[in-house]
Order: structure tokens, then C-alpha cells, then sequence
């Protein structure tokens, strides 16, 4: 059983102490799918996840969502706790919030209510279309572009490292159309699957295994009502959406890091070693004693960012970053430890470390690498500092 203790701090409400429970008792009793086809198991996730109500906490209640705005504590809580136990579950949920999240932010009445109920009750698969095979950390290189033609925009260029990609009914893409240099001169656009011109060139295969894709659109025709928000506000529009999903990230981190640290104290304790166990070590409780730590400081930076953004209503762009940047290292640094502590059995394929280890990997590296956070926080500390 997982340390819940930090439940109990003055970041959550008792809403968010009982939607806890309520996903972690759901989890325990329902959470079952078929890994062997990963695209089939994501598909039954978003529906299982959906059919259960779980993915209303993805849209705003006017949509068919279960609170009246997102907030950043139930989607830490709800990522933690799947990502605890089966990080397919946890992807399948966090695309629905962030192949949206751009939809609630900047979509009129008629975009949101055309997707939004579809992503909540887990009938329409969400993907982000931001990077590009040369634009990845750098957004505002991106190629790819826009040109307005009456009343339709006609999108022509790549995007790739898409999850979901292959398998979504929607993609929420982000286009350069040239208002002005750089990022200001970047739109963001919701454009269907199954719309001419877009295809899917490559499907990516990855350590840790989930929908993934490359995506090419030639003459790729959308209406201007399509766009989300004000020409050229397209990269403002992402960092918003990123900034609300970031948090999330370190969430799922923990969560994987938690499922560790349980997965490591239980082989302890059990393990029986020059006529102890495992856990009468020095050394051994000194690694112990640095992953509940690890676990215990990034907890409090990720929900630190999200009582920041929910309760304070401040920007928290800063806060997000030093969150993700260290959740994901130190899940990292605990799965590793978890993983030497079963020795042979830890590389084993099948066994919960070994698949931790994989699916930590890449957290570290979308929604910002580690090194992009550091920029991330260097700069909004330095702007504070000249403020």
C-alpha cells in the first residue's frame, strides 16, 4: 500500500481526498486491458476511462466535465494515482486533457461543444501537434504553415513525436501563418483525422509502448472557424495549455516513482540476505532512506504548482517547471534504486521495476526536457529578479 500521507496537506480539499480514493478503489477493481496491441489497449482505455466518468475531469463542466473550470489538483491527483498502477492508463488520460486543453483555452462555443463532450465521455481519442522533426524543445523554428485562402487555411509541412498519433479523431495543430517573426506569427488549429491531405507517415515505435506518429499534410484544407483563438496567438495558446499540463507530468512521475518505492520496500523486507533480509542493510536503507525522500520533495514542488494555479490564480510557468524538472529526475534516480535492489529479476522483462524503468524514460524528456525546464526557470527568475 502507497504512503498517502500527502493527502493531508493543506494543498487538497476533502473533494480531492475522496476523488482519490474513489480512483484508486476503481482502479484496484476495474483497471484491467490487454497491453498485447497497444493501439486496441488505448482505445479501451479511453472508453473504460470515459464510461467511468473519469475523463469529465478533462473539460470544463459547460462541456460535459465534472468541475466548472480544469483544475490543476484533481488532474495531478487523478495522473498520480493511474500512473501508480498502469502507465498506459495514465498516457490514455493525459491525452484526452492535453490533445484538448487548447480546445477549452481558445475554441468558440461551436469547437468546444462539437469535441469536448466527445472527450469526456472517452468517444473521441485527443492528440498535440506541436513538434516537428527540426522543432522540438525550439517551437518557434517550426516549419510547418498555414496560408489563408478565402475561408479556409490550406496546411502544408510535418509534425512528428505525435502521441497518439495513428489512432486519435482529432489533432489540436499548431502552424506557422506569419503575422510576425517567431513565435508571434504561429496558429493553432483543430483539424479532424480523417480530413484530406493529412496522413499518417510513420508510426513510431518506442521503449515504452504507446500511440505514436509522425504526420504529413499536403493541401490540407480547414476552415478558418477551425483556428483556435486569434491568428498568430498559436504558441501563447500552447504554453497556456502546457503550463495548466506540465504539473501533470510530475504527477504521473510520482506516481511511477511511488509504485517503485513500494515495488522496492516489499522485495526488501522479503528478500532474505546474509541471514537477514534484504532490508537489515545499511546500505539498503540508505538507498531507502534517499527515494522517500526524492519522492516526498518532489511531491511538494508538483502540488505546490498546482494549489498556485487552482487557489492563488497566479502564472505558474516557473512553478510547473521546477516541478516536472525534478519529478521526473527523481523518479528516475528511485526506480533505478528499485531496480538494483531486485538484482537480475530487475531487468527482467514482465516484472513492474522493468517496466517502470522504461516508461520513466520519456517523461523526461516530452513536454519539455529537463534542460528546456532549467531554461524554462532561469528565465522567469531572472525576469522576477529584474522586476
Amino acid at each position: 500500500m502507497s504512503d498517502k500521507s500527502y493527502l493531508s496537506l493543506p494543498f487538497f480539499g476533502d473533494a480531492h481526498r475522496e476523488l482519490e480514493q474513489r480512483l484508486d478503489a476503481w482502479a484496484t477493481a476495474s483497471l484491467a486491458v490487454d497491453h498485447s496491441d497497444t493501439d486496441a489497449a488505448c482505445r479501451a482505455l479511453v472508453r473504460q476511462l470515459g464510461e467511468a466518468g473519469w475523463l469529465r475531469y478533462c473539460v470544463p463542466a459547460a462541456y460535459g466535465g465534472a468541475l466548472e473550470t480544469l483544475d490543476s489538483r484533481s488532474l495531478c491527483l487523478l495522473r498520480e494515482t493511474l500512473a501508480r498502477h498502469d502507465g498506459l492508463a495514465d498516457f490514455a488520460f493525459a491525452m484526452q486533457g492535453l490533445g484538448s486543453g487548447a480546445i477549452t483555452l481558445a475554441g468558440s462555443d461551436a469547437v468546444r461543444e462539437r469535441y469536448l463532450p466527445r472527450v469526456a465521455r472517452g468517444e473521441a481519442i485527443a492528440a498535440f501537434a506541436l513538434s516537428e522533426p527540426d522543432a522540438g524543445s525550439d517551437v518557434a523554428a517550426m516549419q510547418c504553415r498555414a496560408v489563408l485562402d478565402g475561408d479556409h487555411y490550406v496546411i502544408d509541412g510535418e509534425k512528428t513525436w505525435i502521441s497518439n498519433g495513428g489512432i486519435a479523431d482529432f489533432y489540436c495543430v499548431f502552424a506557422r501563418t506569419g503575422e510576425a517573426p517567431g513565435a508571434r506569427g504561429i496558429s493553432a488549429f483543430v483539424v479532424d483525422a480523417d480530413t484530406p491531405g493529412l496522413t499518417i507517415a510513420e508510426r513510431i515505435d518506442v521503449m515504452a509502448p504507446h500511440p505514436l506518429a509522425t504526420l504529413r499534410f499536403e493541401n490540407c484544407r480547414v476552415p478558418v472557424g477551425a483556428r483556435l483563438g486569434e491568428a498568430g496567438q498559436g504558441f501563447k495558446v500552447a504554453m497556456m495549455t502546457l503550463d495548466i499540463f506540465r504539473a501533470s507530468v510530475a504527477a504521473a512521475s510520482l506516481g511511477f516513482g511511488r509504485a517503485a518505492l513500494d515495488e522496492a520496500l516489499a522485495r526488501a523486507i522479503a528478500r532474505p540476505m546474509f541471514g537477514g533480509v534484504l532490508a537489515d542493510l545499511q546500505l539498503t536503507q540508505a538507498a531507502i532512506g534517499d527515494m522517500a525522500t526524492a519522492i516526498d520533495s518532489a511531491a511538494l514542488l508538483t502540488y505546490r504548482a498546482a494549489w498556485l494555479r487552482d487557489v492563488a490564480g497566479v502564472r505558474t510557468t516557473r512553478e510547473a517547471a521546477m516541478a516536472k524538472m525534478v519529478a521526473t529526475e527523481n523518479a528516475q534516480q528511485v526506480i533505478d534504486r528499485a531496480v538494483q535492489m531486485f538484482g537480475g529479476l530487475g531487468v527482467k522483462v514482465g516484472t513492474r521495476v522493468e517496466s517502470l524503468y522504461r516508461e520513466i524514460r520519456s517523461l523526461r524528456i516530452y513536454e519539455g526536457a529537463t534542460e528546456v525546464q532549467k531554461l524554462i526557470i532561469a528565465r522567469e527568475t531572472l525576469a522576477q529578479h529584474r522586476a
